[in-house]
């Protein structure tokens, strides 16, 4: 496909642990699957990772009822960490991943601290490179959100972690809060390498239908995704930067080439496609198209360059 110029190195500089990516394009957690779902819609090789859907010490079944309730410029999802549980993923799936040499992030979550510190020391046995710890999932009933809003619980929660995990740390932060730079100092501060940001917002659904002359209504609570959430991410992003030296991984409301160049714009490092690939299974190529034939026509060498241009001009 030719896109040798969108090759990154995510660094943190503070312990020269990185990062290579193929692309700054990364399919999100809970969009991409576990391995190669998407593998018969696009060139894989147009993502510089994955991020695996949410992994949990022991399968988890998830949320019953709805889950997913579609709304003007998005959606809403009540999944509830659905998954097949860390050793399932280590037989079943870590070998696929391997076979076909495909890179990824394993997205961890948990309900306990120790729950988050097993994860870690069997990612560590099984020197699996990058780990994104997922600390801000509003629609499970216990963990995550639980950590995430509290910056000391988080900077304990993250050096426990990063004293389980010798790879590349990155740590999902919540936007559930008023002002997200405590969170990402903290995490900075107990030894991430990186940050992703941002997860969903909380949301609710809501479906009134008049039928025989009686209301009827369904609502549904979780977390809300897509183009809709992109000024929230932006915002985030910007104040995240503001505070922190490692680097940030974008999301939230990514559906066009234009949105790739305004994340770049409050200081983004690379990029997190999440809910647009349902809409979309071929985004994540043509965005790395797009960006590669931009930055071929507008004569940037490489993606560091492009990022350079755009942050300081």
């Amino acid at each position: 496909m030719g896109l040798e110029n969108l090759k990154t190195t995510l660094l943190n500089s503070k312990n020269d642990k990185s990062l290579i990516l193929k692309t700054p394009i990364i399919g999100a957690s809970g969009t991409y699957g576990y391995v190669d779902e998407y593998e018969s819609f696009i060139d894989l090789n147009c993502l510089g990772a994955i991020s695996t859907k949410g992994i949990t010490l022991e399968k988890r079944p998830g949320n019953s009822g709805d889950r997913i309730f579609e709304v003007q410029g998005g959606m809403i999802n009540r999944i509830g960490l659905e998954n097949v549980g860390i050793q399932t993923f280590l037989l079943e799936k870590l070998p696929k991943l391997k076979q076909k040499n495909i890179d990824f992030l394993l997205n961890i979550a948990g309900s306990t601290t120790e729950d988050y510190e097993r994860l870690a020391a069997i990612a560590n046995e099984y020197e699996i490179k990058a780990l994104e710890v997922n600390v801000s999932c509003p629609n499970v009933k216990q963990g995550c959100l639980e950590f995430g809003l509290n910056p000391n619980a988080l900077f304990e929660l993250t050096k426990k972690i990063r004293k389980n995990y010798d790879g590349f740390l990155i740590v999902k932060l919540s936007p559930n809060t008023q002002d997200i730079k405590p969170l990402a100092t903290a995490v900075e501060q107990a030894g991430a390498d990186c940050i992703s940001a941002i997860n969903t917002l909380r949301g609710l659904g809501v479906d009134v239908n008049y039928v025989g002359n009686k209301f009827i209504k369904k609502t549904v609570q979780g977390g809300l995704s897509g183009s809709c959430i992109k000024p929230v991410a932006l915002y985030m992003i910007s104040q995240i930067k503001q505070v922190v030296k490692i680097p940030v991984i974008a999301m939230g409301g990514i559906t066009k080439f234009q949105d790739l160049l305004e994340f770049l714009a409050v200081g983004a490092d690379a990029f997190q496609i999440g809910t647009a690939n349902f809409i979309d299974p071929g985004i994540c190529t043509n965005l790395a198209q797009e960006l590669s034939e931009f930055m071929t026509k507008n004569n940037f060498k490489d993606f560091n360059e492009l990022k350079g241009a755009i942050q300081n001009d």
